[in-house]
């Protein structure tokens, strides 16, 4: 049990699955491996509950840390761990974000529900393609709470920015964070990948010392951050290659089963 009480948290998309959405039969080999021999594997993913359909005992045996790290679910034992969520401190910038950018959606996520504000079609796309369902309303407050997370979508880079300066002048909590296109989504203000990551090793019983984390993106650096062991695959962004102490093997190529191969000699 070479690997007890160790933890690896893995990014999903970009990482864990290569550029065809497929996770490896190398890369499955090697985190049963690690399994095997007493270790804890788990995603860490900007997902939500509803829109991370891919678990599998096979390759996680920890829970997932989800919404960029503001929540972890236990799938096994079908449990929510914690949910560090937005509540009431949310209403007030959605309501001015709702009333002064009308095309602009709003996407609301507590744990098991999806409510929207304003639905288009760029909402339609997104949770369409991770087959989400949503609940339409007028108001924040008719949201159930906490959300695990915020999505603003829209298709205008000067509505996004707009946005972004006012949240930036008007708000500490929630904090932001400009994601894929010109969508902004809204946290708990110091929550990230990192945070999750520290809160799930301490529920695992998990010692600072043991923790590593492999992303390939910027919203993966305070997760490379806070682990012992921060690996970044070779076509990573630069944002991300720029705080990792391991460069591995892209993630077409095997990135965790080369961060795995790593830690095999380490251990």
């Amino acid at each position: 049990m070479k690997f007890d009480k160790v933890l690896i948290a893995s990014d999903f998309d970009g990482t864990l699955k290569n550029d065809d959405g497929v996770i490896t039969s190398d890369v499955r080999d090697a985190i049963k491996y690690f399994i095997d021999n007493g270790g804890y594997f788990t995603v860490c993913t900007g997902r939500t509950y509803k829109g991370f359909q891919l678990y599998s005992d096979e390759y996680i045996n920890a829970p997932v840390l989800l919404s960029n790290g503001a929540m972890a679910y236990d799938y096994k034992d079908k449990k929510i761990i914690f949910c560090d969520g937005i509540g009431d401190e949310g209403d007030a910038p959605l309501r001015y974000i709702r009333d002064n950018f009308p095309d602009v959606s709003i996407e609301m996520y507590p744990f098991d529900k999806t409510f929207v504000i304003n639905p288009t079609d760029i909402t339609r796309r997104h949770l369409t393609s991770q087959d989400i369902e949503m609940i339409t309303i007028s108001d924040p407050t008719k949201a159930k709470k906490p959300w695990a997370k915020v999505m603003l979508g829209t298709d205008s880079q000067i509505d996004s920015k707009k946005i972004q300066k006012y949240l930036r002048e008007n708000y500490t909590d929630p904090s932001f964070l400009p994601t894929t296109g010109t969508f902004i989504e809204l946290l708990k203000i110091g929550t990230h990948k990192g945070s999750g990551l520290l809160k799930l090793a301490d529920y695992l019983d998990v010692q600072r010392n043991n923790v590593y984390a492999v992303g390939d993106g910027y919203n993966d650096i305070e997760m490379l951050d806070v682990a012992k062991g921060a690996f970044v695959p070779e076509n990573g962004s630069q944002e991300a290659i720029e705080h990792a102490t391991h460069i591995v093997r892209s993630n077409n190529c095997g990135a965790v089963a080369n961060v795995l191969e790593i830690l095999d000699k380490i251990y």
